[in-house]
């Protein structure tokens, strides 16, 4: 994952035989579609539409007072690894109204990475559920905002998220191409704990 931003009108490699996919949830206004944008070496396909009345009683941006907008099926990014592996990004939307959406997204997909803001964790528990339900891996990533006062730690985080120890946790901030390839280089890394039985069982010692 050490590529560059490419120019979004370079085709994708012809030696490129495997397509890898990863999905990103979390709720809305998290920060998902912010992501996908900042680690994508194309520009992404984003279904970001402009908030209108339509939505007055559905969704609820009371607490993300700056958000004018809002993805209405999902976003789209890729990630050159090496000449014959790409990395897809989805991003999930946050509105519960298009969570019918999740079930598609999650075919095919390695694992996930669940986005989190410590201002609204409750809003993280359905992600949570739907991928303990597929039984797919899984990180969580704390986006720290600039939001005024103190944090709380992952610890708190972890507590109040009920997350097992195996999960990993990790703070991220969503702008930061850095610091997006952080956290997915701690779910590959996660994921081949899962599907490395020697790495699996040093793990546990």
């Amino acid at each position: 994952m050490d590529s560059k931003p490419s120019d979004p009108g370079v085709p994708l490699r012809p030696s490129v035989r495997d397509a890898l996919k990863i999905v990103i949830v979390g709720g809305f206004g998290v920060g998902k579609t912010t992501m996908v944008g900042s680690i994508s070496e194309i520009r992404p396909l984003s279904t970001e539409e402009v908030m209108t009345k339509a939505g007055v009683g559905i969704d609820d941006p009371s607490r993300v007072a700056d958000k004018r907008t809002t993805t209405v099926a999902f976003d789209f990014g890729r990630i050159t690894l090496d000449a014959h592996r790409v990395l897809y990004l989805f991003g999930a939307p946050g509105q519960q109204r298009f969570w019918f959406i999740w079930d598609q997204l999650f075919s095919g997909s390695l694992g996930a990475v669940v986005l989190v803001d410590t201002r609204r964790l409750e809003d993280s528990f359905y992600p949570l559920d739907r991928l303990e339900h597929h039984r797919m891996p899984f990180v969580v990533a704390v986006n720290r905002f600039d939001a005024p006062g103190p944090q709380p730690s992952l610890a708190r985080v972890r507590d109040a998220l009920s997350l097992a120890d195996g999960v990993p946790l990790v703070e991220c901030d969503a702008r930061v191409r850095d610091s997006c390839k952080s956290v997915l280089i701690t779910l590959v890394r996660h994921l081949a704990t899962l599907h490395d039985p020697a790495a699996l069982q040093e793990a546990a010692q």
